[in-house]
């Protein structure tokens, strides 16, 4: 299989790391990016692996597989381009697809053209609790999200309200409300709630609480689930990536594993 990946950010490194480390049995072919020259910088520091350095639509021609790592922003001009030449997409601004009919077109097309759509479970674990429970009646999914202040630096909705997270010297409630809304004013933040919400209950029945805590080094996720199968509670302290505090470490070996999953011919788990 032929990937190619768009987006050569702190997820977008670790995830070529793991192609040239041998962890993905495929053939890392090209990257893309706003700036090329990082784009290049990153394909020249690999060893056992050239990809080449392509603009998206180049890559898109080029490969089976095409890993989204860019930003919500990104995502129609690379997804919905790559579905009508028939490739598969991984997206990891899941964020985006809250966008109903943004949602709509990319199932639509991958419908169209038999392709597959995978969406990593990101910084988040209990996902596929959350997927089995949702083939009964579900009654609530509660996500509360807690980040150092310095993770939420730049979020449109702290810079709407004037918040100064410098000044916060305790664990202080940010943002309630639903996933549909947290999204859009957090798009660099919870895309687990949007992951959350496609798996579940839907992004205006999933709630979200965002908590801003001086005191942590790690980014918390809590997910609380229930229904007619019970109730499951989840806990997950991520490290953040080195390269950008404001997303988590696991969410790029999430998309490493997905990955692997694709390729492998063993499949363990929901």
């Amino acid at each position: 299989m032929k990937i190619g990946i768009v987006g050569c950010g702190a997820i977008g490194e670790t995830i070529c790391r793991a192609f040239d480390q041998g962890a993905i049995n495929a053939n890392l072919t090209a990257l893309s990016d706003r700036d090329p020259a990082s784009a290049q910088e990153l394909a020249d520091s690999l060893v056992n692996m050239r990809p080449k350095v392509m603009d998206t639509s180049a890559l898109i021609d080029a490969v089976d597989l095409v890993v989204e790592c860019a930003a919500q922003s990104a995502v129609p001009d690379i997804a919905i381009p790559a579905l009508e030449k028939g490739r598969d997409v991984m997206i990891l601004s899941i964020g985006a697809l809250i966008n109903e009919k943004l949602w709509g077109r990319i199932k639509s097309l991958a419908r169209e053209h038999n392709c597959r759509v995978y969406l990593p479970s990101g910084a988040v674990v209990g996902l596929d609790g959350l997927k089995s429970a949702s083939m009964a009646k579900m009654s609530s999914v509660v996500l509360t999200t807690m980040k150092h202040p310095s993770g939420l630096q730049g979020a449109p909705y702290i810079e709407q309200h004037k918040i100064d997270l410098n000044a916060l010297k305790k664990a202080t409630v940010i943002f309630e409300g639903c996933a549909e809304d947290a999204v859009s004013v957090f798009p660099a933040n919870v895309n687990v709630a949007a992951t959350l919400s496609l798996a579940g209950i839907g992004a205006k029945n999933t709630r979200v609480r965002i908590i801003a805590d001086p005191t942590l080094s790690r980014n918390v996720h809590e997910i609380c689930v229930e229904g007619e199968f019970g109730k499951f509670e989840t806990r997950v302290e991520n490290v953040p990536s080195l390269d950008n505090p404001r997303t988590s470490y696991l969410a790029a070996l999430s998309t490493i594993a997905t990955l692997k999953k694709i390729v492998d011919e063993i499949q363990i788990g929901t």
